[in-house]
């Protein structure tokens, strides 16, 4: 990490047991900067291969930026690299993710926020969202004023991912739906109630119609390889949205050609072009 960036590692409290694990890097220099909050997909986490070089790529932009493990991820705070809690992993939901994007969000508001009201702009604050993440930023960015532009990188773009009505039904059945961690080999449970949960607040949980009501502006990138969710999601996404711009980033899968554990000393080419064109995108803000 370069010395004028700095770097926090902390945690919050969520609307629940568990708490926010998140980090903040930054210049200390005294001088107001936009707030940036990043949000992880499915099996995903705050310090999952590149994303801390994303965050200091940003830092270096002259941006605060922000990422944390949703409550119910699975990560502990004392363990931020391997899926440890599996039963607050089962105990998760969308709504959920909600409730500490936006706990996230008050806190950079509060008095508890660490850092110098000098070094950040309040009502300066963009959203990135990862895969499931971008789910996630796509309805905040509608229920959030005080969010002023957001960027999806390889977003799913709805929530409804259940499968069939008979894959539903065994699950119901079952009780739990068991995930497979391709890196790590783990079973990942995830209980019914998540299904249980997305049916009771389907109206808010619906990606399409938020995109519909909100103007404001959305970067939408996507990898042309991607395997795990298709390119066509962020078709949709820029034909939904009213004021959308789709980047396709050729050649990119999921992570934009990035991995866990990431050993290089720079970004691939594919995330770096995801980063630069997002800054760009957030820097044209009045």
């Amino acid at each position: 990490m370069k010395k004028n960036i700095q770097k926090l590692n902390l945690s919050i409290k969520s609307n629940f047991s568990l708490a926010i694990s998140l980090d903040i890097c930054f210049k200390n220099d005294n001088n107001k900067k936009p707030i940036v909050i990043f949000c992880h997909g499915f099996k995903g986490f705050k310090d999952w291969g590149a994303w801390n070089m994303v965050a200091n790529t940003f830092a270096e932009n002259n941006f605060i930026f922000i990422k944390f493990n949703f409550s119910h991820n699975g990560i502990t705070e004392n363990n931020l690299l391997d899926f440890e809690n599996l039963n607050a992993f089962s105990e998760n939901n969308y709504s959920k993710e909600l409730d500490d994007l936006q706990k996230v969000i008050d806190w950079t508001s509060s008095d508890n926020f660490p850092i110098n009201k000098n070094e950040y702009d309040e009502k300066k604050i963009f959203l990135i969202g990862h895969s499931r993440g971008g789910g996630a930023v796509i309805i905040k960015n509608l229920e959030e004023y005080r969010v002023k532009k957001i960027s999806t990188w390889a977003s799913i773009d709805t929530y409804d991912r259940f499968g069939t009505t008979k894959q539903i039904e065994k699950w119901k059945l079952n009780g739990e739906h068991i995930f497979i961690n391709g890196r790590t080999g783990q079973k990942m449970p995830i209980k019914y109630k998540f299904y249980e949960d997305y049916s009771k607040n389907k109206n808010r949980l619906n990606i399409k119609g938020a995109l519909q009501k909100s103007k404001k502006p959305i970067l939408v990138v996507h990898g042309t390889e991607d395997t795990a969710v298709s390119i066509k999601s962020a078709e949709n996404i820029a034909d939904w949205a009213k004021n959308a711009k789709l980047l396709k980033i050729k050649g990119a899968d999921h992570v934009f050609n990035s991995s866990h554990p990431f050993l290089e000393n720079k970004l691939t080419n594919n995330l770096e072009k995801v980063v630069n064109e997002t800054i760009s995108f957030f820097a044209d803000v009045k």
